[in-house]
């Protein structure tokens, strides 16, 4: 008669422990498939990677100027700008810090698969 109150008791710590893992830091990549997702931690969801940078660029702190093949003016860019650079019907979010454009993920450090992800290994070509 011992054994079910400790089968019950162990249950019941699995459960617990696996409800009381911390979510993944923002920005994790995961595959899904054929496709990756990014962990969007202000919204606790999982995105495709396009929606995630949309996402952080509506929240980032500076202007968003979209989408586009050529980078907006210089003299009106401040930091923490963010602009989704086109290269080959591809996108890479990039983020306006310390007097230049560089990609969001060297900003913000999140998951390195970013920096394979789309346009972005060719934004420095």
């Amino acid at each position: 008669m011992q054994r079910t109150p400790i089968r019950v008791a162990l249950a019941l710590a699995a459960l617990a422990s696996s409800a009381a893992a911390a979510p993944p830091a923002d920005g994790t990549v995961r595959e899904v498939g054929e496709s990756l997702e990014a962990y969007d931690a202000a919204t606790a969801a999982w995105l495709a990677p396009e929606a995630f940078w949309d996402a952080f660029a509506r929240r980032a702190g500076g202007r968003d100027w979209g989408v586009g093949i050529a980078y907006p003016p210089y003299a009106e860019v401040g930091e923490f700008d963010t602009f989704r650079v086109e290269i080959a019907g591809q996108t890479c979010l990039m983020q306006f810090f310390h007097s230049r454009w560089r990609r969001a993920n060297d900003v913000q450090r999140w998951d390195d698969r970013f920096n394979e992800y789309a346009a972005c290994p060719r934004v420095f070509d």
